[in-house]
């Protein structure tokens, strides 16, 4: 994997341009440290880092045609760049034996257009330096990062923000409409950035520009939902034809392979595949806790004995501010409220002392009904029909009773707090775009300036009505999964030089996973219904038995500690549109354990240090 940097502008000397570049390109060094190039055209420079992945010696970039008309920077893997070469021969003299000359080749015999039949994960600029027309492009499901921003008779686009800063070279203003998006989501809508200006090119979408016409983005693929005309148990068939396909084919590599292992049923499900179907044995990496409530070492141990893995393991021991504000503030380069961005980051790290790539299970949730608000908000089409003296009374008296700090996987009362949570967002989540964080009458408290602030929704399937599970699926796989997981997991393996591959965001399995209804997925408490019909024999029964639990931090009990600390300081101290008094509330039933606001003042938090540093990226 790697990471790209484009400038042009007419009105800078070439040796500024240079310079700029080589900045941004230092500042992504983490991307690509098997090698650097950088070429400059007339007012227009190209950079590229390269982590080495195919073709260890050759596909050098940034990479021209034989004319020296066009040039690409790219960013990713293309996995069927075997047969697509195999259709271009005849059309193109090949000089290298890698992916990165076959995408060269089909942009420019074929336009655009060869980006749909490209399978696997990528950004890149295409420069044409006759015409003088930039191509950018992204993957379908977003999964590799391409921002830019329009300048005085120019463009600038690059990997990570941190790289674009150093293009720019000019100083980025908070935009309000992102902030209030922030402190609904706990991340930014696709397309925007934390920044005014600034912008990131849509997954699925490929944008052009040229001076003197405005930037103009255009689909190439957009997510089919429903049209399955078999069966439940053919639907089961094509499921594990179609995920067995996609581990094997991210197989590709001139290096060695890993795999992150949870103890999930998704990444559980890959380490088997990895095993059994595709005969190799991988080295698993896992992360565990101090805190034995949210440490599932003992699954993914399971696991790793199950498939006779070569496994290692560390554990996250508690809070480093240094090391969040590095992967937050330089990496992520924006308010980012996951805190799973710290064991994300520690079992990249850990993965990387040993390979260059790793499969994990990203996406198994959002195509296949595995998050528990999809029981929740099922469970809430039944509860509206109570009658609503008996509702009330209900509230109160789970309002009544402390909220546990426990993980929710452990406790029914943690559950019952959370549920009624979802009935106090319901009307905050309609249409549904994504889980929120606060309801729109307490945001309205917390961020008065902010609550009637926010971006465009983007467009979604329709809700039939609420808690329509296909809808729901829909928004969290466009807007949850490439806002939150796939920045989360692209950050912070590369911070580590490490690239992430994702089997279940492989094309083939994403349409056919949302062309199913919704039922054949989840029915109440019983998700992923269609992957323990495909593949219900090669895990442990506990492993498909076991309650989710995810990558989660034990937040609860830094922010009663030090943490909270840390934010009481940072409120005091940083001019900001909160409102002190909700914090400080929040903050006190917190530390009372009367009620767990772990996750929500972790966003807090993060966005205060990003605004204490002076909303800019880290360099």
């Amino acid at each position: 994997m790697c990471g790209l940097t484009f400038l042009f502008s007419a009105a800078q000397p070439a040796e500024a341009l240079r310079q700029r570049s080589a900045e941004a390109l230092r500042r992504i060094a983490h991307r690509g440290p098997d090698d650097e190039g950088l070429l400059c055209v007339g007012a227009a420079a190209i950079g590229h880092r390269r982590l080495s992945i195919i073709d260890l010696q050759g596909s050098r970039q940034p990479m021209a045609d034989a004319s020296g008309r066009f040039v690409l920077a790219y960013n990713g893997e293309v996995y069927n760049y075997r047969s697509l070469r195999q259709r271009l021969t005849g059309r193109w003299p090949f000089r290298t034996s890698g992916d990165t000359e076959v995408v060269l080749a089909g942009l420019v015999s074929e336009g655009p257009r060869f980006l749909e039949e490209m399978e696997g994960m990528w950004a890149l600029a295409l420069w044409d330096t006759q015409t003088e027309t930039l191509l950018l492009a992204r993957d379908r499901m977003g999964k590799k990062p391409l921002y830019y921003q329009p300048l005085a008779g120019g463009i600038a686009s690059a990997s990570e923000l941190s790289a674009l800063a150093a293009l720019v070279a000019a100083p980025w203003s908070e935009d309000d409409d992102s902030t209030a998006d922030y402190l609904r989501y706990g991340y930014y809508l696709p397309g925007t950035t934390a920044y005014r200006g600034v912008r990131e090119i849509l997954p699925g979408h490929w944008a052009s520009w040229r001076p003197g016409v405005a930037v103009a983005e255009h689909a190439y693929w957009s997510l089919p939902t429903g049209g399955y005309a078999g069966t439940e148990e053919s639907a089961a068939a094509a499921m594990r034809e179609a995920l067995i396909e996609a581990v094997r084919k991210r197989l590709e590599a001139d290096v060695e392979v890993g795999a992150f292992l949870s103890g999930g049923v998704d990444s559980s499900l890959v380490v088997g595949i990895l095993t059994r179907h595709c005969g190799v044995t991988p080295k698993t990496f896992s992360i565990g806790f101090e805190d034995p409530a949210y440490d599932e070492r003992h699954y993914a141990r399971l696991a790793a004995q199950t498939f006779a893995t070569d496994h290692y393991e560390e554990t996250l021991t508690g809070w480093d501010r240094q090391a969040l504000e590095t992967l937050v503030l330089k990496h992520v380069g924006q308010p980012f409220a996951d805190s799973s961005l710290l064991p994300t980051a520690l079992v990249s790290e850990l993965a990387a002392r040993k390979v260059k790539v790793s499969l994990s299970g990203d996406g198994g949730d959002e195509l296949f009904a595995g998050y528990q608000r999809y029981q929740a908000r099922l469970l809430l089409r039944w509860y509206t029909r109570l009658p609503p003296a008996l509702r009330t009374e209900l509230e109160r008296l789970i309002g009544h009773v402390p909220e546990p700090m426990a993980h929710h996987s452990r406790s029914l009362l943690k559950k019952a707090h959370l549920f009624l949570d979802v009935v106090r967002r319901q009307e905050s989540e309609r249409p549904y775009v994504a889980p929120v964080m606060f309801s729109r009458e307490v945001l309205a408290r917390l961020a008065p300036d902010l609550a009637g602030r926010g971006h465009p929704a983007p467009a979604l399937p329709a809700e039939s009505q609420p808690g329509d599970l296909e809808a729901m699926m829909a928004g969290d796989a466009l807007v949850y999964l490439p806002q939150d997981i796939l920045v989360k997991v692209d950050r912070a393996s590369m911070a580590h030089a490490l690239e992430a591959r994702a089997p279940f965001l492989d094309r083939r399995v994403v349409e056919l996973a949302f062309a199913l209804p919704g039922r054949w997925h989840r029915r109440m408490l019983s998700g992923k219904r269609v992957l323990r019909a495909a593949f219900g024999a090669l895990l442990p029964a506990s492993i498909w038995k076991r309650r989710k639990q995810g990558f989660a931090v034990p937040i609860h009990r830094w922010l009663r500690a030090e943490m909270g600390n840390e934010l009481e300081r940072l409120l005091a101290a940083v001019d900001t549109p909160l409102t002190h008094g909700p914090v400080r509330e929040m903050l006190a039933e917190h530390r009372s354990m009367r009620r767990d606001h772990g996750y929500r003042l972790w966003a807090l938090y993060v966005y205060l240090l990003w605004r204490e540093r002076g909303t800019q990226p880290a360099f």
